[in-house]
């Protein structure tokens, strides 16, 4: 490959990392400061639900760049989407999962510190683990499962304690918080490879099978919305409460979970990892400055050792950019494997 080729995906991939990154943490704070001013609360639900609509017609327009003309796309969605029923419904599976985990983030960041959140959240990686192992025919090196038991003690520290914000006056509920994100770490690893496994198993466009998959999620959250606040949307408005800060948070949603597509596809797990420690450190950062979050040694040192774990967990191993043949290994016998 040619020099200036090198420079282009090197290029890429840091533009790839300073986005995920500061989306990532802005958006934690952003949905935080949202849930805890002292102003009508919106319902998380409408939030989410407006999220998927708007990556949906993101994800149209860059379709429609992909395929360069308004015929060539009309033609893609014809055949890809709505000629594809069975592949609706394969991708309705995530779109039902992501509508429950990012329903839960709200429950937790409502109960929760931006940074206690970040950190705790990264429980998804020993998930995803699990579900890569069982999923995707994959096995773990003996230094993943060590940054998977390393990462769960430094979160349980983090736990043990929780940091308090003392800028924050509304009512919170931690166990209330930790469960959600209990529920939204266990969505995140199942979804996450399910949505990978579906895109590297064909050469179907990204965007393609993002607009399956959004297409199926308004209609999820929609009905999220009917069962979950139906009545008080129907009295108060669909978009009650909304100021210029929960738009920005949607706006940021829509954009995160974009990202995460194009991780999926493009980029690797020393990325990934760098973007999430950095993340935490934006996040604690913020939290102190804005809620007045109280640093302990408790959650300093589970930090540490939730980043320190993120980093070892993505060190190369092998190829990840497809996905492996079956092999003759019994799930039982891959997660064995140490």
């Amino acid at each position: 490959m040619s020099p200036p080729k090198e420079n282009v995906t090197l290029l890429f991939k840091l533009y790839c990392l300073t986005v995920m990154t500061l989306v990532a943490a802005t958006y934690t704070v952003a949905l935080r400061y949202t849930r805890t001013v002292d102003t009508e609360l919106y319902f998380s639900t409408t939030a989410v639900c407006i999220t998927e609509v708007i990556k949906l017609f993101l994800s149209v327009g860059i379709l429609a760049k992909e395929t360069g003309s308004l015929t060539r796309l009309i033609t893609s969605l014809k055949e890809n989407v709505f000629g594809s029923p069975t592949e609706l419904l394969k991708l309705s599976v995530p779109s039902l999962v992501y509508a429950l985990q990012n329903n839960m983030a709200f429950v937790a960041l409502s109960n929760l510190d931006a940074a206690v959140y970040q950190v705790t959240y990264q429980l998804k990686i020993p998930c995803t683990a699990l579900c890569t192992v069982l999923m995707l025919n994959r096995t773990l090196s003996k230094l993943q499962w060590f940054s998977v038991f390393m990462l769960c003690g430094g979160v349980t520290l983090v736990q043990w304690k929780p940091a308090q914000a003392t800028k924050v006056q509304v009512e919170q509920n931690p166990w209330l918080g930790f469960g959600a994100i209990a529920v939204a770490v266990l969505c995140s690893g199942f979804a996450g490879v399910y949505f990978e496994k579906v895109v590297k198993s064909s050469d179907t466009s990204l965007w393609v099978r993002n607009i399956q998959m959004y297409l199926s999620g308004i209609v999820v959250t929609l009905f999220g919305v009917y069962m979950s606040d139906g009545a008080q949307v129907h009295e108060k408005g669909f978009f009650y409460g909304y100021t210029y800060y929960v738009w920005f948070v949607i706006f940021l949603a829509s954009v995160g979970g974009l990202y995460t597509s194009v991780v999926v596809k493009y980029t690797d797990n020393i990325m990934k990892g760098f973007s999430a420690a950095a993340a935490i450190v934006l996040s604690t950062v913020a939290s102190y400055i804005l809620f007045g979050l109280q640093i302990t040694l408790t959650f300093s040192v589970g930090a540490f050792l939730v980043c320190v774990s993120i980093y070892l967990y993505g060190l190369p191993r092998q190829d990840t950019t497809k996905i492996q043949p079956s092999e003759t290994k019994s799930s039982k016998e891959r997660l064995a494997t140490v």
